[in-house]
């Protein structure tokens, strides 16, 4: 049974209602559930229960985070969702403390994830060009690539026990924009990413 939990972290500005988050959040959840599985959705800026949302990480087998690099990390809003949902859920439900015993405390850091059956994915979008990644020639990431920019949610991730899926992006949607070229990437993404997971029966 593939149970999907989406969670749309874009936070309204001014200068960038999330639509586009939206949007994709929206393909995502039309796609999965056309194809029979279970979905859910979270869409953080309009309020969330947090007991809702620590018992939507235990029902689900894969977690989709969609939203927009801000300063280099997730939303304001996202952020403090991360902090209530998941500091709730190191009772045991999402958690067993830090993965340390008193036995060895030194070791096993961040390895006490109760969701090892849970798959995650990363979906961003950024105004960088996506030539701005992967380059050494360019300063300001120096070679670097996007998933080396989100290591902080792939380590959070992790730290509940998840396993990645590939991540996905939207570059240079505010100066540059490309939707329609993003849209159609981001269908294929998800159709090669579910491809082959066994659909809802009950």
């Amino acid at each position: 049974m593939s149970k999907i939990l989406i969670l749309n972290g874009a936070q309204p500005y001014p200068f960038a209602k999330g639509a586009l988050n939206a949007t994709l959040a929206g393909r995502a959840r039309d796609y999965l559930t056309k194809h029979g599985h279970k979905v859910r959705v979270t869409t953080v800026a309009e309020g969330y229960d947090v007991e809702t949302e620590v018992a939507n990480h235990e029902w689900a087998n894969t977690i989709i985070m969609q939203f927009p690099i801000n300063w280099m990390g997730v939303p304001w809003s996202f952020k403090k969702y991360m902090d209530e949902v998941y500091m709730a859920g190191m009772d045991g439900r999402l958690c067993v403390g830090d993965g340390r015993s008193a036995e060895a405390p030194k070791a096993n850091y961040g390895l006490g994830g109760a969701l090892k059956s849970t798959n995650y994915m990363l979906s961003v979008t950024l105004n960088a060009p996506k030539e701005a990644f992967g380059d050494p020639a360019e300063p300001f990431f120096a070679g670097k690539g996007v998933d080396d920019l989100l290591q902080p949610a792939h380590l959070n991730a992790k730290f509940f026990g998840m396993s990645p899926l590939p991540t996905f992006a939207a570059f240079d949607v505010m100066k540059n924009p490309e939707i329609d070229a993003d849209l159609s990437r981001f269908d294929a993404h998800i159709a090669t990413v579910f491809q082959g997971r066994k659909d809802v029966t009950t």
